[in-house]
């Protein structure tokens, strides 16, 4: 599959509360407690017929400070809206049966998921299996007589030693953990269980699931190609985690439980779908260049994996979805296109054609493009009715439907009475120009409510992980934290951003972090210039990706009165070797190993110019994420504090790389920003700071 991959924790409560005091009304600000009022839709499921949606109604648990999920449905005549399961823990995955008279759904369970099944008449439901693992990734057989899903096989752990029987009432040291897996740690999911994904099949009526596959390096992603035979996706070669993106299209026939490779290329084939009439499968991928970063296109084979073609050829975006269109003549694609998540029809001669460019916001925190969308498959005619997540500037995501390409129209308002009376900013889109090559870049900028272009506003540049991700003009809950208390908040999508062709995308390769530094100046430039903020106020932070150009920003540059880098990669070559994607480091990002070209690994490493650092800088990290682990921030905390350099090393106890995925995070991560800043801001002097 495609990867697109102080020892105790500072809180500053006194900067954080005392810095920001003003005549603002706080009963008109998106004020901190606020984020747990935040509502949104995710993963929005059309019935066959199109009558029906069920999504994942998501909300703030203030006891348990969690994302919760509840399924509500959505009569899309009526517009009738009410829960379906609710109060059980959280509910999601929910899938319609191909006769739209049942659906299956995953539920916690004392903190396992289990497989549910549930009546639409009469709303019963039972659990499908006593299941030893959490199930993944159900999908219905095209009768609706079987479900095939996901699910862990462990295997037995590698050792060398028997301990002794410990004496009854003893408490002796847990034993060791041997590891012989080149990955065995991931980030938010810790220390791997031992063991391989495998498919299984299961009937409608419960009992026990048979499993259907025993790859020596597993299986997911499973799809239906009629009802004796499977779709999944794998990597069944040698030393398959030396190759991390690499993966095929197999088909498993279920009475011989023979499993036959559809693809064979070199580079991952991935998420197929088959057509309504069973005769092609559609699917994704790409040939391998060994790039930072290369586009999805889409592909369609005949059902024995024959006479493959390409569809996107010509098409220089990267497709992330796909659905079939109910008549087949078609297929609906989710792509990203300049900020904007946009669904798209690419028919069997592969031109394409624009019908949604709203669909998004279920990134909550910071403004990603991130949605999804689902097609009713029996609703009969060549015009799709497609349910999608509708995003907006100042909205999480709310459920919308489109008939044929049309506007789509908004069917819930599930943030109207906690935002709605709120003076949130205003976003405004700015194109500029690099200083480094003249090539345009696109940034979004949010307008305090109390906004005036006198040249006096503190600013804030936010930088996006990934690299090769998007930001765009969505609702994010930091940025509006941001600008509520009264930062000019800009973000931008410098070179190496995805959404703006493949070419723009690879700028970067080989030479990240670089010129996207100039990009992310020059948007600053153009800020003071639109005598928006004040030279003497400009701050910066980001994350991930963001967090290395923000550690590589201010070895580069000391215009910035404070800096705050939030989970960076500061070495590479510990990058390389102990991170979760280490393998994808150095076979993508510099197709080297650190021992045979140290010097491009230190060149492109922030530690490298961190003597140049003048800058005061907050390092910011989860304690349990192996993504970009907590020796890169520490790293970077020790060479500032014995240059003298200020600084503080901020540790989320439990976080992973979703640093704000819990509520209080969040909460915590953009309030101790806002007040380490508020400390080095010329206006904004904390009062309580002495």
């Amino acid at each position: 599959m495609k990867t697109r991959y102080l020892l105790a924790i500072c809180s500053l409560p006194s900067l954080a509360t005392a810095a920001f005091a003003s005549d603002a009304d706080d009963s008109r600000r998106f004020t901190a407690e606020r984020v747990f009022d935040l509502e949104y839709a995710d993963d929005p499921q059309i019935s066959p017929d199109g009558s029906t949606i069920v999504y994942a109604r998501k909300s703030m648990d203030k006891f348990v400070d969690q994302v919760v999920s509840d399924l509500w449905s959505i009569d899309t005549r009526e517009g009738t809206h009410r829960p379906l399961v609710s109060g059980q823990g959280s509910s999601s995955s929910v899938r319609w049966s191909p006769s739209g008279d049942r659906l299956i759904y995953m539920a916690s369970n004392n903190g396992k998921q289990e497989l549910r099944l549930r009546f639409k008449d009469t709303g019963d439901s039972f659990s499908l299996a006593q299941l030893e693992q959490s199930p993944g990734a159900p999908v219905w057989s095209p009768d609706g007589k079987s479900i095939a899903f996901t699910m862990l096989v462990p295997d037995e752990r590698p050792g060398f030693a028997k301990p002794p029987k410990s004496p009854e009432g003893a408490e002796w040291a847990k034993p060791v953990r041997v590891v012989d897996d080149l990955v065995f740690r991931f980030d938010g999911a810790g220390y791997l269980p031992k063991g391989k994904t495998q498919i299984f099949v299961l009937g409608t009526e419960g009992g026990t699931p048979r499993q259907v596959t025993d790859g020596k390096n597993g299986f997911d992603s499973p799809q239906w190609l009629g009802n004796g035979a499977l779709l999944v996706t794998g990597n069944e070669a040698e030393d398959a985690d030396l190759d991390p993106i690499e993966s095929e299209i197999y088909r498993v026939d279920l009475s011989s439980e023979a499993v036959t490779p559809l693809t064979q290329r070199d580079g991952p084939d991935f998420a197929p779908k088959i057509a309504p009439n069973g005769a092609r499968i559609a699917y994704l991928g790409y040939d391998d260049e060994l790039r930072s970063y290369q586009q999805n296109n889409v592909y369609l084979m005949g059902s024995d994996g024959g006479g493959a073609t390409n569809l996107t050829v010509n098409y220089d975006r990267s497709v992330d979805n796909i659905a079939w269109r109910p008549d087949g003549k078609a297929l609906i694609g989710q792509v990203e296109v300049e900020g904007i998540l946009t669904l798209v029809s690419i028919d069997l001669s592969g031109n394409v054609r624009t019908l949604v460019e709203d669909i998004g916001g279920t990134s909550l925190g910071r403004p990603y493009a991130a949605g999804s969308f689902s097609v009713a498959s029996n609703a009969g005619g060549s015009s799709p009715i497609i349910a999608y997540t509708k995003g907006s500037t100042n909205r999480p995501a709310e459920v919308a439907i489109s008939r044929g390409g049309r506007d789509g129209r908004q069917l819930t308002r599930l943030n109207d009475d906690a935002l709605g009376h709120l003076d949130l900013a205003r976003i405004e889109e700015i194109k500029i120009s690099s200083s480094h090559d003249g090539r345009e870049i696109e940034a979004w900028v949010a307008l305090p409510p109390n906004f005036r272009p006198d040249g006096s506003f503190p600013m804030i540049l936010e930088i996006h992980g990934g690299p090769a991700t998007m930001y765009g003009p969505y609702f994010s809950a930091e940025i509006q934290r941001y600008a509520a208390q009264g930062y000019v908040t800009v973000y931008a999508n410098p070179r190496g951003s995805t959404g703006y062709g493949e070419d723009f995308a690879q700028l970067i390769d080989l030479n990240y972090p670089g010129n996207d530094h100039d990009d992310l100046m020059s948007v600053v430039d153009a800020l003071i210039a639109k005598n928006y903020v004040s030279k003497d106020r400009l701050f910066i932070t980001g994350g991930s990706g963001g967090g290395v150009l923000t550690a590589w920003a201010v070895g580069k540059t000391d215009r910035f009165a404070a800096a705050a880098t939030i989970k960076p990669v500061i070495n590479w070559t510990s990058m390389a070797l102990a991170g979760d994607i280490a393998r994808f480091v150095s076979r993508h990002w510099f197709r080297a190993q650190p021992w045979e070209q140290p010097e491009e690994y230190w060149r492109r490493s922030p530690l490298s110019i961190v003597n140049n650092v003048k800058t005061p800088t907050m390092v910011m990290v989860g304690e349990a994420d192996w993504r970009t682990p907590a020796w890169e921030a520490e790293q970077f905390y020790t060479a500032l504090k014995v240059q003298k350099v200020d600084t503080v090393l901020v540790r989320v106890p439990g976080a992973s790389h979703l640093i704000a995925r819990r509520p209080s995070q969040l909460i915590a991560k953009v309030d101790n920003i806002m007040g380490w800043f508020a400390k080095y801001d010329p206006v904004k002097k904390p009062e309580a700071e002495d």
